[in-house]
């Protein structure tokens, strides 16, 4: 009876184990819905998610940029501006209110506050904007250099003012109250008619070598012109901005991959193609962000357009499996960044949410980017994986070995618009898991 009792026990067993994998054969059972194991999320965020990272680096932010400005040797604070008679700095934070990083983050915590409604978002601009104004208007140092806005007042570069200039005028438009338009004239005039061009035209800079295009001037200039051409109507400005970006693009777009080069030297026989993805994002957000402004009626209007969709064509066909893109757009050996993770997820979301281009074919790209970048956004609300700044090179050695740190502030405003816009997305469009892929929901 033991030996019965055992064998039936196994017979058993053996038959449940012979169910099982029947259940789990190709014949029984629809394999293709079986969960693959993905590094990143996969499917549509959650809006309230979205919101949540927005939130966490937001408060990282306010309580890490300075607010208020501190004598600069007793570091107390400073009431009246118009009675100091020794240098002042910003009180300590852990990033820079004038640098063209930050120009970004203060329109990226302004289009936060249009796709979450809330004021918190703007105010963060607002107050470090009005900061800046009060600084400018009422502080009178000995020698100019004291002054904490010295670039800004007194640019030598694109990157002193282009990007900040371009969310002042984006904060004036939205509602801002300040004396700022002395600050954006000195940028324009400095953009228009100071910095170093080519014998076209051409912003450039001699350096690393004379007669050097930078992809990332696309972004330090054009958006600033676009700005103004829209804040003043003055077509000169439009016609500066479309002339930059043909320009660019004539020399350092390649139309096989659809990428653009870092850099580019007059006196190269032949021009080294390294595209690094930050400059690259650089340009698309450029592209993005002139067509925002630029009349449809401008003769330029469809060619940048034409670009624009170009550009993304190219952008999409490089992003890796986990969401990312690589530090190399085109060396999948190169490491994962975060920043141009951002930037091609804003841009692309953007242009989706513009018409631009079909969201179909390119909205699941976009909220797989963002699911990727979300990952990079620890609990202090800090960003994680972003390429420190960086100069242009002719070696792969140069890009591959760029360090990240939690404050290369590239990353920041990036994040915020990338947020921003996917939450405009998600609130426009519904998404759905479709024969196992993450589907646009088509309306029947």
């Amino acid at each position: 009876m033991k030996y019965l009792k055992i064998s039936f026990i196994t017979l058993l067993t053996l038959l449940l184990f012979s169910n099982v994998k029947a259940q789990t054969n190709d014949v029984t059972t629809p394999l293709h819905l079986l969960k693959p194991d993905y590094p990143t999320p996969y499917g549509a965020p959650e809006k309230e998610d979205v919101k949540a990272v927005l939130d966490r680096v937001y408060q990282y932010l306010n309580q890490n940029t300075a607010s208020k400005v501190v004598d600069a040797t007793t570091k107390e604070p400073i009431k009246d501006l118009k009675k100091v008679k020794g240098k002042v700095i910003f009180e300590p934070g852990a990033f820079r209110l004038t640098s063209y990083e930050w120009g970004v983050t203060y329109a990226g915590m302004l289009l936060a506050s249009e796709a979450t409604g809330e004021k918190y978002f703007a105010d963060y601009t607002n107050s470090r904007l009005k900061l800046l104004v009060d600084v400018a208007e009422n502080y009178k140092p000995t020698n100019e250099k004291d002054t904490p806005i010295h670039s800004l007042l007194h640019p030598k570069a694109l990157d002193d003012g282009g990007a900040v200039c371009a969310a002042f005028i984006k904060a004036k438009r939205n509602g801002f109250v300040g004396n700022i338009d002395p600050l954006i004239n000195t940028v324009i005039k400095y953009i228009s008619e100071k910095e170093f061009r080519l014998s076209d035209g051409t912003l450039a800079r001699n350096r690393p070598q004379d007669n050097t295009l930078w992809l990332d001037d696309m972004f330090m200039g054009v958006p600033a012109l676009a700005q103004m051409g829209s804040y003043t109507g003055e077509v000169k400005y439009f016609d500066d901005a479309v002339k930059q970006v043909n320009q660019f693009s004539e020399r350092m777009f390649n139309k096989e991959k659809g990428i653009y080069m870092h850099g580019w030297v007059q006196s190269m026989s032949v021009h080294p193609q390294f595209h690094w993805a930050r400059a690259n994002g650089w340009a698309v957000m450029t592209l993005v962000e002139l067509l925002e402004v630029l009349p449809k009626s401008h003769p330029g209007y469809a060619g940048v357009l034409a670009q624009l969709q170009a550009h993304i064509n190219g952008l999409v066909k490089y992003q890796d499996g986990t969401g990312f893109w690589h530090q190399l757009i085109d060396k999948n050996d190169s490491y994962l960044e975060t920043s141009a993770t951002a930037i091609y997820t804003y841009s692309i979301a953007r242009a989706i949410n513009r018409g631009y281009i079909d969201k179909m074919a390119f909205a699941p790209a976009v909220l797989l980017g963002w699911n990727a970048v979300a990952t990079k956004v620890n609990q202090k609300g800090q960003v994680e994986g972003t390429c420190v700044g960086t100069g242009m090179g002719f070696d792969p050695a140069f890009y591959y070995h760029r360090p990240v740190n939690l404050f290369a502030a590239h990353g920041y405003g990036p994040v915020v618009l990338a947020g921003a816009e996917v939450l405009l997305l998600l609130k426009n469009n519904q998404f759905e898991i479709n024969d196992s892929s993450l589907q646009l929901k088509v309306k029947k």
